[in-house]
């Protein structure tokens, strides 16, 4: 694994948003995998910018989106439909046919998994994944106890990461119980990863991914076989290491 120690959270951002406008720019059609929550919202404003600036394009990309919450339609102001569109797409040339992001409102879920699953494959898989990092070592909605061999698949939210989310709603009572995620495996099968890290409060998983132990515990730990992962992490959440 390789780590760029930043400053701090804008530092990360621009860290990111450097390394996908290069790839971005250097790929005849880059296939991109997306993260939502408070970490990624400095990449994607960057993102704008450099696209407003005319450095970019995202006319050629495609998207996927790790995870959505059930039952939230994708008009619903905390969806991660929602959200992509907000902090991203409406700012940007990207084609939203070429946007893709699980629907967590459709009757048959097991056939939405099989579905997102294959549109997957069907781009040759993920060029570069964009990941978080969750304080109990989820990826995605990957929640502690996920096989490493899970593919897109519909999980039970920790009580501790539906806590953490819970700021985006107006009670915990509100946020989902139950989202559908990109699975561990289908995340490891990108060519490249890259992992965003900041603040004191991620010191303590920060430390665990580099230096534990690989275990389905703690499903970040997974990505030290990966042969393409960059943390770009800032001075706090380095804290421990």
């Amino acid at each position: 694994m390789k780590v760029l120690k930043v400053k701090n959270y804008d530092e990360m951002s621009e860290q990111a948003c450097s390394i996908l406008v290069d790839k971005i720019n250097n790929m005849k059609h880059p296939v991109l995998g997306l993260a939502t929550g408070s970490t990624p919202e400095g990449l994607y404003k960057k993102l704008i910018e450099q696209y407003n600036h005319g450095h970019v394009s995202f006319k050629d990309t495609t998207t996927f989106n790790l995870d959505e919450y059930i039952g939230l339609s994708k008009n619903h102001p905390n969806s991660y439909h929602y959200y992509m569109k907000n902090h991203l797409f409406q700012h940007i040339d990207i084609n939203m046919d070429q946007v893709h992001v699980p629907k967590g409102d459709v009757i048959d879920i097991q056939n939405e998994c099989v579905e997102y699953e294959k549109a997957i494959l069907d781009h040759d898989k993920i060029d570069v994944q964009i990941l978080g990092l969750g304080t109990n070592g989820h990826i995605g909605f990957n929640e502690p106890g996920t096989s490493f061999t899970s593919r897109t698949h519909m999980v039970d939210l920790a009580e501790s990461t539906r806590q953490a989310n819970a700021r985006f709603f107006e009670s915990l009572n509100d946020v989902p119980t139950k989202a559908i995620t990109m699975g561990i495996e289908a995340i490891m099968e990108s060519k490249e990863i890259i992992v965003l890290v900041s603040g004191d409060r991620k010191a303590d998983a920060l430390a665990r991914f580099m230096n534990g132990d690989i275990s389905e515990d703690f499903p970040a730990s997974i990505l030290q076989n990966h042969k393409q992962v960059t943390i770009i992490a800032d001075e706090a959440a380095l804290s421990k290491i």
